[in-house]
């Protein structure tokens, strides 16, 4: 089974977890000599940070320990560094934990980076220093501050609005909170208490926030915001107490951006393709966006609640994202702004499964008459009123399945005949979201 996902390294915590989490630090200690590690609020994430501090240490590698603070913070502070290393799970439920690896620019490891270290620790193809060239490792502090100075630049105006912040028990329940009063807001504090239990699902999905959607428009509040465990993502309720989906931010940060070449991957809304933007697709996974960017781009996101600012780093910024939003809820009703983004019909939902034959998928899909197919990332068929995208989870096991189309009746259409094909080749359980 492959080590990395599309993004990092997640997986129940056990003993076979932290092996992998030493051997992990000794192939990234080889490497790069000089890291930086941090850890969202999970339980087991001190035992984590020491096992594969304990790694990066044997391996001769100088490790900096900032503590417990947001994925984007981690990936920030890794400009001072050869590397950072965040242990987080994301938005898994609080008994996952797993690995994240960053380069100095923000940016995941990419694909070379990460077949490099897993062959590594599949191979035990490392070794341990020699005792006179050990290190002890030592702490990192100021990553909190300096972040927040850092995306403070960008916003010289004060942002005198009510804000509510649903930090989910993460690792954002600090740093969001202070970012947005040095900002001007007037935050009220909603699960920011960093107990390491999350109050509510991590994952910011219009199911989970209820009651942030009814403490916006009970509080008066100009916006909410939401963060998953480790930050890396942000998600909004408008001042009518309304979840924004994924494709309608992805447009309005855009346009508060300014963006004009934009990255996104490949399941979101056609509606994007029409706002007049250069408009590059990757593989689904902020990883594959991060290193599109690279190439050039002024804005980048996946509809999950990832969304990259390249002026400030690489990595997706659920906390750069809050102070962005908020300053549009400055200026305008985000009911207003929602509300004038095209939206199409979509459907999505999953199948449990541990895989699944694309290539037989492939060919029977066929029969649905696309103009196009694209083999990217699982199977795309594009038609002339809509797409449909079906593909294996990058982080659990599972099929995705994604349908949009000009009409209800069509994305239905779409969305059902593709399920009638997989269930032809494997007998499991829907689950529709």
């Amino acid at each position: 089974m492959k080590l990395f996902g599309s993004s990092g390294i997640r997986a129940l915590f056990n003993k076979e977890l932290l092996s992998t989490a030493f051997r992990v630090g000794l192939a990234v200690g080889e490497k790069y000599p000089n890291v930086v590690i941090g850890r969202d609020t999970r339980t087991s994430g001190d035992a984590m940070k020491h096992a594969l501090t304990s790694g990066l240490l044997a391996a001769g590698a100088s490790c900096q320990d900032a503590g417990i603070i947001p994925t984007p913070t981690l990936a920030y502070a890794t400009r001072e560094f050869d590397a950072g290393v965040m242990i987080t799970a994301s938005h898994n439920p609080p008994e996952y934990n797993g690995i994240k690896l960053f380069n100095p620019d923000g940016s995941s490891f990419g694909g070379y980076q990460q077949e490099q270290i897993e062959a590594m620790v599949r191979a035990e193809s490392y070794g341990v220093t020699e005792q006179d060239k050990t290190v002890q490792s030592g702490n990192y502090n100021g990553a909190v501050a300096n972040h927040i100075d850092a995306i403070a630049s960008f916003f010289p105006s004060p942002l005198n609005i009510k804000v509510v912040v649903d930090a989910g028990g993460g690792a954002a329940s600090e740093i969001t909170l202070r970012l947005l009063e040095k900002l001007g807001c007037e935050v009220v504090a909603l699960n920011c208490e960093p107990t390491g239990e999350f109050p509510r699902p991590s994952e910011p999905v219009a199911a989970n926030l209820t009651e942030l959607c009814s403490l916006v428009k009970k509080s008066g509040a100009a916006v909410g915001i939401a963060h998953d465990g480790d930050a890396d993502r942000m998600m909004a309720v408008d001042e009518k107490g309304r979840y924004i989906t994924g494709d309608v931010m992805l447009a309005t940060l855009a346009r508060a951006v300014g963006a004009r070449d934009m990255v996104t991957t490949l399941d979101a809304s056609m509606a994007i393709d029409e706002m007049g933007l250069k408009i590059r697709r990757t593989k689904i996974g902020d990883t594959f966006v991060s290193e599109e960017l690279k190439k050039g781009g002024d804005f980048g996101g996946e509809t999950s609640g990832a969304w990259i600012f390249p002026a400030l780093s690489l990595c997706p910024d659920g906390i750069f994202a809050a102070a962005q939003i908020a300053a549009l809820a400055t200026e305008h009703k985000l009911s207003e702004l929602a509300d004038a983004v095209p939206v199409y019909p979509l459907f999505r939902g999953n199948i449990s499964s541990k895989g699944l034959e694309m290539a037989r998928l492939k060919a029977d899909l066929a029969a649905l008459k696309p103009l196009s197919v694209s083999d990217m990332d699982g199977v795309k068929l594009v038609f002339s009123d809509g797409w449909l995208l079906v593909r294996p989870s990058g982080t659990e096991p599972k099929i995705r399945i994604t349908a949009e189309a000009k009409t209800e009746a069509r994305a239905r259409e779409l969305y059902d005949s593709c399920l009638d094909i997989i269930k032809k080749h494997i007998n499991i359980g829907v689950e529709a979201n």
